[in-house]
């Protein structure tokens, strides 16, 4: 196994792809997805776990909280953070892409796409297959950064919950792959902040509607009201934007 080797740019995209898709507690050696991962680039767990860290480093999350342990980044991390930062949607694209390569499959099985819903090739293809590419890998994201849980309510069932848009999808291509355009919601409350019946304050506490505070009484509107001036659990990286929930704010939630 080869130590001590420069890593590339294709193996840090790689990298920084499963540093998306990690909780901030499991970016350690020993973990068997860090394993495979440096089995697959020729190197050692630690190396791996180690560049996770690096990356880490470069997190204004864990710098404001000033996690100890974490190591100085390389130029060329710090070449590959601001490239992901700077197009989201491409790099996600790509870093799936290779991945997918790495693993000696297709992108569209590593996103788990049904291949019956996709034209069989030509130009409307690729327009979906990256299109789901990037949902697959903006899910896996979102859900890792608030460690799999409901913000609001800290569920953690998997199948119900939702990587919610704070912008939706098709406001705003720029942001529509940010994590930071994200929040980790169950499906009750997914449905009500993209309806506006719920939305953040600036300073991240949950704020419902009159509109459902008025609603006849039911579950549902006991479910969500019961939150009302609650703050969420913030996630582990990648902070909403204080800017897009200001947009939700205006442009989704006063507009009922």
């Amino acid at each position: 196994m080869a130590r001590g080797k420069p890593w590339t740019r294709d193996e840090l995209i790689v990298a920084m792809n499963l540093y998306c898709k990690l909780p901030f507690g499991q970016l350690h050696q020993k973990n068997p997805v860090v394993i495979h991962l440096a089995e697959k680039l020729d190197r050692t767990s630690g190396s791996v776990a180690m560049k996770l860290c690096n990356l880490a480093s470069l997190d204004p999350v864990h710098q404001a909280r000033g996690v100890s342990g974490l190591t100085g980044a390389s130029q060329a991390d710090r070449e590959v953070w601001a490239e992901f930062h700077q197009d989201w949607e491409r790099l996600g694209f790509e870093s799936e892409r290779l991945t997918a390569a790495l693993e000696g499959t297709a992108v569209e099985k590593l996103a788990e796409i049904d291949e019956t819903e996709l034209p069989r090739e030509g130009k409307e293809r690729e327009r979906l297959v990256m299109q789901r590419v990037n949902q697959h890998f903006f899910r896996a994201t979102v859900l890792a950064a608030y460690n799999g849980k409901c913000c609001i309510t800290g569920l953690e069932v998997r199948d119900l919950l939702v990587a919610s848009h704070v912008v939706p999808w098709s406001a705003d291509k720029v942001n529509r792959m940010n994590p930071r355009n994200g929040l980790c919601l169950n499906a009750l409350h997914d449905r009500a902040f993209d309806r506006g019946l719920i939305t953040l304050t600036l300073d991240l506490k949950v704020e419902v509607s009159a509109r459902m505070k008025r609603a006849q009484p039911s579950a549902a509107r006991f479910w969500i009201t019961e939150f009302d001036g609650a703050p969420i659990a913030m996630p582990e990286r990648f902070a909403p934007d204080p800017n897009l929930i200001a947009w939700h704010r205006e442009n989704v939630f006063n507009r009922l």
